[in-house]
Formats: C-alpha cells, sequence, structure tokens
C-alpha cells in the first residue's frame, strides 16, 4: 500500500435504507479484524465538516444488523459542495488522524466522494446504500430488495379495495429518475401497469395501458408510478386518465417515505455485510475512488465516475412480461 491504513472514518448520507446498519456493522467489524481503528462519523458529511466523530468497538454494532434506518444518522450538506465547506472536513480528518473513508449512500454522496478524494488525496471506497437502486455497476443496492418488499405488501393491500370498489388505483412509489422499483413491484404485485421514465412519455404510457391494460374482464387495475414522472407525477396522470376518460373511477396512493422504512430482508442484511467487508478489503488492496458493486453474485470495484455518470436501464424482458402479464 501506498499509505498504511490504521484508521478508517466511516459514514452514512443522503437517503436512509434499509441495511446501511448492517453495512456500519460490516464495516467496523471487518476493519478490527484487521487491527484498524473505525472513528464513526455521525450525520454524514455534514458531521464530518463539525466534528461529530466517535471511535467505534465491535460493542457499538452489537444487534444492529436488523435495525431499518442508520444509527449513524444522516443529513445533507449543502456546505460540503463548497471548497470552504471540504476543507474543514479535511481539517477533522486530520485531526482525528483518519486514514482513509467509507461512505454509505448514493449518487450525491459518491460525487461528493468524488470531488473530496481528488482535492485532499484521501482514499474512499463507497458502499452503495439507496433504495432507487440507479447507481451503474451493481446488479442491486442496499435497501433496494426491502422496498421492493414493503411496496409489494402495499399493493397487495389496495388491491383489495381497488376490486372491492371497481377502482383504478395509480400508486406512487420512489426512484427519482429510475423505474425498477415502479417495474418490479408492479410486476411483483400482479399490477396492470408501470409508468417509468426509461420508456416512451408518461402520455404515451398511459394511452397504451388503456388500450392493453383494461378490458371488459377487468373491473380494477393498479398502475405503479416512479415519482418525478412528467407531467405530475401519479396525481397528474390520474388527471390526464379522468379528463380522458371520465367514466373510470381513479384513486391515487403515494407511499413516500414509507418506502425506506423497517427491517431489512434477509438479502439486503447479506448484501450490505459482503459488501461492508469488500469495502475493507478494498482500501487494504489500495483502492480509492471506488463503489463496491456486486454482478452475477461477485463482488466488483466500480469507479465513482463510472458510477455516478453511465445510466443503468430497467430490464427490456422485464418490461415486455410486465405487459404479457397484464392481459
Amino acid at each position: 500500500m501506498e499509505h498504511e491504513i490504521k484508521t478508517i472514518g466511516l459514514l452514512t448520507s443522503g437517503g436512509d435504507a434499509p441495511g446501511m446498519n448492517a453495512a456500519v456493522r460490516a464495516v467496523t467489524r471487518a476493519a478490527i479484524f484487521h487491527g484498524i481503528k473505525v472513528k464513526a462519523i455521525y450525520r454524514g458529511y455534514k458531521g464530518l465538516i463539525k466534528g461529530e466523530v466517535e471511535e467505534f468497538h465491535s460493542e457499538n454494532v452489537s444487534g444492529i444488523i436488523g435495525r431499518g434506518g442508520t444509527i449513524l444518522r444522516s443529513a445533507r450538506s449543502e456546505k460540503f459542495r463548497t471548497p470552504e465547506g471540504r476543507a474543514a472536513a479535511y481539517e477533522t480528518i486530520k485531526r482525528e488522524e483518519i486514514d482513509a473513508l467509507v461512505v454509505i449512500g448514493g449518487d450525491g454522496t459518491f460525487t461528493g466522494a468524488k470531488t473530496f478524494t481528488k482535492e485532499y488525496n484521501i482514499p474512499i471506497v463507497g458502499v452503495p446504500g439507496t433504495v432507487d437502486n440507479d447507481l451503474w455497476g451493481t446488479d442491486s443496492t442496499i435497501g433496494y430488495d426491502t422496498a421492493l418488499n414493503t411496496i409489494m405488501d402495499c399493493v397487495d393491500k389496495i388491491r383489495d379495495t381497488a376490486t372491492s370498489h371497481e377502482r383504478i388505483f395509480f400508486i406512487e412509489v420512489m426512484g427519482r429518475d429510475a423505474g425498477f422499483l415502479a417495474l418490479n413491484s408492479a410486476i411483483a404485485g400482479g399490477a396492470e401497469a408501470a409508468i417509468i421514465p426509461e420508456r416512451k412519455t408518461a402520455e404515451e404510457q398511459i394511452e397504451a395501458f388503456i388500450g392493453h391494460g383494461l378490458r371488459k374482464s377487468k373491473n380494477s387495475s393498479i398502475v405503479l408510478v416512479a415519482e418525478h414522472t412528467f407531467p405530475g407525477d401519479a396525481q397528474g396522470l390520474a388527471d390526464i386518465l379522468v379528463k380522458n376518460h371520465p367514466e373510470y373511477d381513479v384513486r391515487v396512493t403515494i407511499l413516500g417515505h414509507l418506502q425506506r422504512g423497517g427491517s431489512p430482508t434477509a438479502y439486503d442484511r447479506i448484501l450490505a455485510s459482503r459488501m461492508g467487508v469488500a469495502a475493507v478489503n478494498a482500501l487494504l488492496e489500495d483502492q480509492r475512488s471506488v463503489m463496491i458493486g456486486l454482478v452475477n453474485d461477485e463482488i466488483v470495484y466500480v469507479p465513482f465516475s463510472k458510477a455516478i455518470k453511465k445510466d443503468k436501464d430497467v430490464k427490456p424482458d422485464s418490461v415486455a412480461a410486465l405487459q404479457i402479464l397484464a392481459i
């Protein structure tokens, strides 16, 4: 290694995701296993700037593998986007004698890490924790599977009402610019359609749904909508449907932050544990500016520049499968 790593700083940043605690546990214990100290940083980059740091031992992460959220807390930091903010963060790193960072988060977290490591030459490895599953270079991100299961459970319950009252329900889920949650929860929940940003315009998808997904034999329907879908998210699309087809009884449900909460699934616990251990191994191998990914069940190192810049597309066969199964 270019520099011996004696102390690792560890933080979670951005939106919380189920499984982050499992990753915190894995990084902490893997580091201790290799004789490396762990300095936990509270409230992400904001806490790094303010110096909210505590040394972690094995007992600090005992019993957290099944807890949702993050015990390290999380916060957005506009100040870290500025040179002055990053300079203050580096002062904390020097004062705490931190030799490398492991950051758990998503696109914004890794964008900040990429800039920071260029300016101050500190090794940083990222662990992908985001329910959106929108990072290129990994088959799944920590929290995605749990969110998917949460949505599926909600869809199952909403369908009871949709069937009883012969209604069309538009269910808005997270995903920002990615349709993974909407598409795959639609398949898992037996929905009739998913409106996602990767395929055509929202209006075209609505018309395709009307032409393909509604028949005389179906008295109710479920449509999953990725948030920020133009125009006006799920409510805007429902308004368009009511305007063009007033004969339908339409309702909207926005799941919101419900999707982020809850105990992580077994898959997310295992994924987070493997990635946390891999992050420490990556630093021991003198890796920097990389995200830990999982491709075909194998750990890979993905440069930040690719993880945050390349678009991760939904699988065409999944789109086709939903259309076929909705008849």
